[in-house]
Parts: C-alpha cells; structure tokens; sequence
C-alpha cells in the first residue's frame, strides 16, 4: 500500500466515523473495515462517475446496507457529485445520503439496500440480465452488453437463507459476470459470530458450483487486487472473495460489536486519527493531496464509456434493426393494446390462470422482452411462453426462468432485473406464497420497478388443498404495501385489462390475483376494469343496493341481483378488481360508480374482512372469510363460506327492508 493509498483509506475511514458521529446512528463496523478493499474494486471496476448511468457500466451493490457510509464515502471520494455538506447531512430529513442507500435518491446507487442478503440476490438478478441481453443482442466485435456485477456482503448477509436461494441459481445459470466480495468480519450485533454462525461458507460455496478465493488479510489491497483479477478471468462460475477484516479498525472499539451499530464518540475519532497519523484535527476536513489522488485515479475512466459509445454507434450501423429493438426497449416504448380487439378476445369460460397464459404469450410475440417464469410451477400458473426457450447456462438467450423452490430470491432477482434495465421481468406463484414474495415485493415497491407478480390459486377456489394453500390475509396484506397496485380480474377480459395496467405502471409493481377455477365471461366487463372499478349492471329506474365484488366473487353477486329482481328489488352491480387504480380516478367518476348516498353495499370477496369497509362505509356489509379455509371441493368451499347467490341476496335483502 502506497502512501497515497493509505491516506485515501484513512479518510474513507475517518469521514465514514464523523459522518456517523454527527448523525448520533449508523453503522461504522464494516464502512470502516471494508474500505480497502471497496477502494480497490472502485478503482479497477468499469465506470465513469461523470456519467453513472452509461449502459456500459459495471454495476456495484452494496448488499450490506447498513454500512450506507461506505459507499458514500466511495461516491464523495470518487466524484459522483456527493458533497461534503451531503456527507454532513447523513440520515437527517431531506438528505440524500439516506440511513440505507436508496436507488435513484442518490446518485451512483444502483440499488435500494438494508434488508440483508436482497442486495446480492438483486446482482445474480442483473448478472442474469446482461448474460440474456448478450446473448440477445451482441454480435462479432460488438459487446454491447459486457459488464461485472459486483456485491459487498457481510456476515449477516450471509446468515439470510435468500443468499444461498440466490447462490445456488447463480451457480447453476454459471453467471461468470458476477463477482460477491464477503467481508469476513466474524461479529454480529449479538456479538461473536460463532453464537449462531460457524459454518463454512467457502465450502457452501464451492457446492454451489462457485470459485472461492481466500484473502487472509482485507488491509492487503495487493491481495485483494489479486482476488479480483482472478475472478475477472474466471468465465464459467460466479466468483466469491472472502476477505478477512477487522470489524471497525483502527477505532477503540474494534473487532468488538460495540462497533457495528452505534457511533464510535469524538475520542474513537481521535484514537484513529493517531493511529492512521492523520494530520487534521478540525472534523470532515481532507487535504488536498487526498483528492488529487482519487482525481488521477478517476481522471482515464471516461475512456472505457467513450469507447463503448464508439462502439455502439457502429453497431447501429451495422445492424440497425437491433439496435432499434434496443432502444425502444431501454425507452420502455409499449404496443397500444387497449385498441387491439384481439388482444380481449377469448372463448368461453376458464380459470383467469389460464386467460392469464393466454394474454402473456399474446404478449410475447409482440414484446420479446418479456423474462421470468415461476417457482417451479409454471404448469400450474401457466406462465410458460410458449414460443421462447428456457434461459440457462447453455442458453442464455432463452426468455423462461426456472426459478425453482426460491420464491424470495426470485422476486429480489427480479428486482435486479428490472434495475439493470431494457427487460420486463415477471414471476409467478401461488398466491399463498406471496407471503415468500413480499420482502422483496416491498423493495420493489419503495424503489418503483414495475415487476409483474402473476400470483394464481387466489382464494378458497383453491379447494382440496385446503388452508395452506388457500390465502385469505393475503390480499390484504398487499393492498396495505404502499404502491403495490393489486389485480384481481373476474374474467378473462378483466385480465387483459390487469396486463395492461402493469405495463402502463413504470413506478412500482403489479400483482395480479388469478382464479385456480373456472370463471364464466362476466356481462360488460372489460375495458371498464381499466379504471380499477365499475358498473357492470346497472337496472333501470334507479336501485336498492349496491353489490361491489371483485374476481370470482361477481358471479355470486350478479346472481344475487337476479335474485332480488324476482322479489322486485333492484342492485346496481360493481366489479373492483384494482382498489389502487379506482382511487386514482376523478371524483366525480368515483361517485358515478359509488355515489356516496347510496349506503346499502354489499362487499363480497373470499378473502379476510380487514380494508373492505371502505367501500362497504358504516351502513354496509361485507361477505368475507373470518378465519381460514378447509380442505374440500372448492363448489362446496363456496357454499360452505356463504359466496353464493342466495347468500348475497339474503345479506342484501336485511339491508333493503331493515333500511
């Protein structure tokens, strides 16, 4: 380690700890201990900090969140505009150097990080999508699509059951582009590791069909340099370097927990400052020839973007079609769907998984962007496109994952699909295992990605499978996620609306709530659902209540409307497949459809009460499942639970007579 290289780590360090000490919280330990080697990948990986977005650019995660200090001291240091008065600004209101690093608040941060082990699921997620996108689009002499994902992860990290999920599929797709460095610093907020973790991670890893590379000593910037070029060549695996640290060195604390969650005090600033021999006594004060020095490291990094911008202009010219189809792609450009008639057509009555299948392979042969598949359950939920090969090692250009038994690492590798760009990633499942989903679910819906859930079997419908596999909180639980938009169509055209409302949304994602059972075509539905709610039936000369139902809950309540017409009373009939989009519409088409002096509702839907009463208001009832299922015929499920016509009808008609 030169001089020069050890006063730049130095005041990585001591910025990191007075940053911490100002704000009153944080998380030196690993920000202090991981900062050589961080400043040794920083200043050999490909980027240019004048312009951190150029598609070219390797991609850096800091999955060990909490240590936010660390790459912010990287973004001050290396010139991505973080100033010190942001630096200053650590985790107080407005700043943009936020307690976890947060995707587009900060410049340079490629992804929200905190909850342990996300961040490395979300880079196999990127590494898959620049090895599909090479594959797709690179020719001879072009490499459009050639970058590293790098990760920084700790023990924590580790500890989470999503790292090996996401590490056992990196392996098996041989994501060579993926590079994990472990900061083995062997504390916890506990305290010493070995209270809960004494395994061997190198040798999990080499199972998962990874290279492993030791680096005794992570002060060894020489060794870590090593390690990296070593796994730079390596093409066929995904590497992990495992380099040995010292949680917070150089501070009193050091090597303690006392180190990894809570600010080091003025005197530990001291304490390093001498042992680091740094000369500056006044806070967040650097001399100039520390910036000099990462100003001639950064000062060549334009060469690699000028480069690849050279490139990519002749590739235009060489093969323009491609080079079309990639820009309307990284411009997100969308066919006009809800003008297709074709696009809403379907025959006869079927379960909204299969009308589901139906519309993403109509999809497909127009949007060859689509990339995802199920957990394992693609012939249940039917999300196989047909006409595209599976993406694999062998055959990265294919457009289906096989994601396997990994619900979590699934959703956050969509997350880091959706980051790197140009693809419109999906998955899918069983709708009782969105509870699997919804960590990463709720990343992807602070950082806005329009991730698609295509989540089937929603409901008691599920039938014979009985309360496992039937989800009644778990519609609830999504709509309550701020900015997840929840899709539960009641035929096969209120799908094709659900599928173009997720390809309308750019900022958040989608889940769409699909029936296991067959559903008939429902009168009028269609591009009404569009607009999350509306009236399906409306009866002449005015009405007696209002019947409000979402997926396989309308038919129950038209029939329930048929049957209060026998005895002279009237219902208006609402479908409410999207509470999400019907909020966002006018106020005066929201009383259109729910005027707010009609008091007599009926809300029916085979899931738990919690959130209906909003659309049912004080005078209203729902129909709902208080409890959970049962395992029988789902037709007897139905009944059993009161979602019936009659039922309905029944609830309805207390309401009419007794107002």
């Amino acid at each position: 380690m030169t001089k020069a290289e050890q006063r730049a780590i130095s005041a990585m360090r001591i910025i990191a700890a007075e940053a911490i000490n100002k704000a009153k919280s944080g998380h030196p330990g690993l920000a202090i201990g991981s900062a050589p080697a961080a400043y040794t990948l920083w200043r050999t990986m490909k980027h240019d900090p004048k312009h951190p977005c150029w598609p070219g650019r390797d991609r850096f995660v800091l999955s060990s969140g909490h240590a936010s200090m660390l790459e912010y001291t990287l973004l001050h240091f290396f010139g991505y505009g973080l100033s010190m008065e942001d630096i200053k600004s650590f985790r107080q209101w407005g700043s943009i150097t936020p307690g976890h690093p947060e995707w587009k608040h900060t410049k340079g941060v490629e992804a929200t990080t905190g909850p342990l082990g996300q961040g490395f699921a979300m880079s196999v997620g990127m590494a898959m999508a620049e090895k599909h996108l090479a594959a797709r689009f690179n020719r001879p002499g072009f490499e459009v699509f050639d970058n590293r994902t790098y990760c920084i992860m700790g023990d924590g990290c580790m500890m989470e059951g999503i790292s090996s999920e996401a590490a056992s599929l990196a392996g098996t797709l041989k994501l060579g582009k993926l590079i994990a460095m472990y900061d083995s610093n062997r504390i916890s907020i506990e305290g010493d590791t070995d209270i809960a973790f004494t395994e061997d991670v190198a040798a999990r890893f080499r199972a998962f069909d990874w290279q492993v590379i030791d680096v005794p000593d992570g002060e060894d910037m020489t060794a870590v340099a090593e390690a990296l070029e070593l796994a730079r060549v390596e093409t066929d695996k995904p590497s992990l370097i495992i380099y040995h640290t010292v949680i917070g060195h150089g501070a009193p604390q050091e090597g303690t927990a006392k180190v990894h969650g809570a600010p080091i005090g003025a005197e530990g600033v001291e304490e390093m400052k001498k042992r680091f021999g740094w000369e500056c006594e006044t806070p967040f004060e650097v001399p100039a020839d520390v910036y000099e020095h990462f100003e001639d490291i950064t000062s060549n990094m334009h060469t690699a973007r000028e480069a690849w911008e050279a490139m990519y202009e002749a590739y235009k010219l060489a093969y323009p079609e491609l080079a079309a189809e990639l820009e309307r792609e990284r411009a997100g450009e969308l066919p006009d769907l809800e003008n297709d008639e074709s696009f809403w057509q379907f025959d006869g009555a079927m379960a909204t998984r299969k009308s589901s299948g139906i519309a993403l392979n109509r999809l497909a042969e127009i949007m060859p962007n689509l990339f995802g598949g199920a957990a394992d359950l693609s012939p249940s939920t039917l999300t196989t496109l047909k006409n595209s090969g599976s993406f694999s090692a062998d055959n990265p250009e294919g457009n289906n994952i096989h994601w396997g038994v990994r619900e979590l690492a699934m959703a956050s590798a969509c997350n880091g699909v959706a980051l790197y760009g140009c693809l419109r990633p999906f998955l899918a499942t069983f709708f009782v295992f969105s509870d699997y989903v919804k960590p990463a679910l709720r990343l992807s819906a602070i950082m806005g990605l329009p991730v698609l859930c295509v989540l089937t079997h929603d409901s008691i419908g599920v039938g014979e499978d009985g309360p496992t596999h039937q989800p009644i909180e778990q519609l609830a639980s999504l709509r309550a996620t701020p900015n997840v938009m929840v899709f539960r169509p009641a035929d096969a055209r209120e799908v094709a609306a659900g599928y173009i409302a997720s390809l309308r949304r750019t900022q958040g994602p989608t889940v769409l709530a699909l029936s296991r059972q067959n559903l008939p075509p429902m009168e009028n539905s269609g591009k009404g659902a569009l607009k999350g709610g509306y009236v399906v039936r409306d009866p002449k000369g005015g009405y007696d209540v209002i019947l409000i139902a979402s997926g396989s809950e309308l038919e129950p309540a038209l029939k329930a409307a048929d049957i209060l017409a026998v005895s002279g009373k009237t219902a208006r009939v609402v479908s409410l497949p999207c509470f999400e989009l019907f909020e966002q519409q006018s106020e005066e088409y929201k009383e259109s459809v729910l005027p707010k002096a009609s008091r007599k509702r009926v809300v029916v839907e085979a899931a738990c009460p919690f959130g209906l009463d909003r659309y049912a208001g004080l005078d209203g009832r729902v129909v709902a499942i208080h409890g959970f299922g049962s395992s029988a015929p789902y037709a007897k499920l139905m009944e059993e639970y009161g979602f019936t016509g009659e039922n309905i009808a029944k609830i309805a008609m207390e309401l009419i007579i007794g107002g």
